[in-house]
């Protein structure tokens, strides 16, 4: 378990300081996608309430007491959304909450509240709400032989920090614990992103951009740290939320995840390395790749990596046969490859990048978006760079190892894409080519299962040419620009971490394409540089 605890892998964000006890639970992608709960109505403010015209108002559901100077409105609103996170997370647990949460928010300054309603707070609450932060303060009271926690928050109503506070009341008033600060900050971020029949990534862009582009801490600093409290960082709440997520909506690790939650609140002898030690290399790689390539929109869900699957080594004139979907990340092809060996593949079927738009082949759009590509995964867990494939070819493998394919798009832009390929692969040999696709106009399509002929006189049966019937050049000058604009968007990414490596993409887009649009903005950005 020392590599997977030692690794540098991780990187930062912020989040507001939210100092207190705290915890929280989180409804997986399962249930989210499976339970609704209708928002429960607020009541009007109390009748009998202390406040003043211009103090807090209180108002009142099933589960919390909120006092607050938030216009009516955005109060019920407010009221509504914890009340719909609150049922998610009960029936998740199988627990119902114990008791009303009492809420403190606070929009404008606290300090100038009626003294009778400052009377009733905790003055550490009403410090971190001075501070422009959240706290959550449980008690404990006895009765003969039972105890309950009596938990209240304090908070300002910024953002999600009032949905991340009412979790960790939630969880104290119900289990009596936090757990260790790791997951009991990280779940709680999750909180506050929380939407519902959304698994995807939407937190802030800030923090995506610090998660991106700043150096990965270890799994061990983030799950055994030295010196880190409850609030205090944004950055370290940043940590702390990426492993949650990915823990929790990865199907390679969520069926774990909820067990340990469980028993690490149960305050069970039970370790982060006791649960995933055998998956060490599994998880640190998925750790790395969720951080390289985490965007909006991005779902954990659809990007994991299939580790049951299994690969071996296909010798001519056997073929290996595979199904790839638009609307997930790389997928095993499960044959191996050996470095700078060439390899034959046919992609026949159509696929569309959103729900309005053209199915295209293999090929992808004039832009490369939609196209077939293929990487390797080798024994070390590192990947070599994605290659151009399409509908039909011969592609020359940069490493050795397992080839996993995908179609080409946005990270954050799987969820609405369509359609399937069959993949065929095979060991290059002069001679013994795979058949080519037939050919189908990039803006018809074929049903599963159903082929149309080619018009009579193309050259798309003749292995070799171009299933759209371009001449050599212009196929060539067409790829060319795709490649162009895969290293365009590739520098892209790392302008923020590694302007070397950037310039170098962006230098190569210029010598695939010189005179398209690609070169032109690449020549733009090694200007800036």
């Amino acid at each position: 378990m020392g590599n997977l605890m030692g690794l540098q892998a991780a990187r930062a964000r912020q989040s507001g300081s939210r100092p207190g006890v705290h915890w929280f639970v989180l409804a997986m992608a399962s249930l989210v996608l499976t339970l609704s709960a209708a928002p429960a109505a607020a009541q009007s403010p109390a009748s009998g309430s202390a406040a003043t015209p211009n103090g807090p108002q209180t108002y009142r559901s099933k589960n919390f007491v909120l006092h607050t100077d938030l216009p009516v409105e955005d109060a019920r609103k407010l009221l509504g959304e914890l009340e719909t996170m609150l049922s998610l997370i009960s029936r998740y647990w199988n627990a119902p909450n114990r008791q009303p949460i009492e809420m403190y928010v606070a929009q404008g300054n606290v300090q100038n509240w009626p003294r009778e309603v400052l009377a009733q707070m905790d003055p550490s609450g009403i410090a971190s709400i001075v501070n422009r932060a959240g706290v959550t303060i449980g008690r404990t009271a006895s009765l003969g032989n039972q105890r309950a926690m009596k938990s209240t928050v304090y908070c300002i109503a910024k953002g999600g920090v009032p949905k991340h506070e009412a979790v960790h009341a939630y969880c104290q008033q119900t289990f009596g614990t936090s757990g260790p600060l790791w997951y009991s900050e990280g779940m709680a971020e999750m909180g506050q992103y929380w939407q519902v029949d959304d698994t995807s990534v939407n937190c802030e862009d800030y923090v995506v951009q610090y998660l991106r582009r700043t150096q990965p801490k270890s799994l061990n600093d983030i799950i055994n740290p030295a010196a880190e409290n409850t609030g205090d960082s944004w950055e370290n709440y940043a940590w702390r939320w990426a492993l949650c997520h990915l823990l929790a909506y990865n199907p390679n690790y969520q069926a774990r995840f909820r067990p340990l939650g469980l028993g690490l609140l149960q305050e069970q002898k039970i370790t982060f390395e006791q649960v995933y030690g055998p998956m060490a290399n599994e998880i640190i790689f998925e750790y790395l790749f969720f951080l390289n390539h985490m965007e909006k929109g991005y779902r954990a869900d659809l990007c994991h990596w299939d580790w049951s699957a299994k690969f071996t080594k296909v010798i001519s004139p056997k073929t290996q046969s595979c199904r790839v979907k638009a609307a997930q990340g790389w997928q095993p092809s499960r044959m191996l490859v050996d470095a700078g060996q060439k390899y034959d593949f046919s992609a026949s079927g159509k696929w569309k990048l959103a729900k309005d738009a053209d199915f295209v082949s293999a090929d992808g759009e004039r832009t490369g978006a939609g196209r077939l590509v293929g990487v390797v995964f080798t024994s070390d867990y590192k990947l070599s760079q994605p290659f151009e494939l399409g509908t039909y070819g011969t592609f020359e493998a940069p490493d050795s190892g397992q080839l996993w394919l995908r179609c080409r798009d946005d990270w954050g832009q799987l969820a609405d894409n369509e359609g399937t390929l069959d993949v065929v692969l095979k060991h290059y040999s002069v001679g013994n080519s795979l058949p080519a696709p037939s050919a189908v106009a990039t803006s018809e399509y074929t049903s599963p299962g159903e082929t149309k002929p080619s018009p009579p006189g193309t050259d798309s049966e003749v292995p070799g040419t171009s299933s759209s019937g371009t001449t050599p050049s212009t196929e060539n000058s067409t790829a060319n620009e795709a490649k162009a604009g895969s290293k365009l968007r590739l520098a892209k990414l790392l302008l923020l971490r590694d302007v070397a490596k950037a310039r170098e993409y962006l230098l190569e887009a210029i010598e695939l394409a010189p005179n398209s649009k690609v070169a032109q903005e690449a020549r733009s950005l090694l200007e800036g540089l």
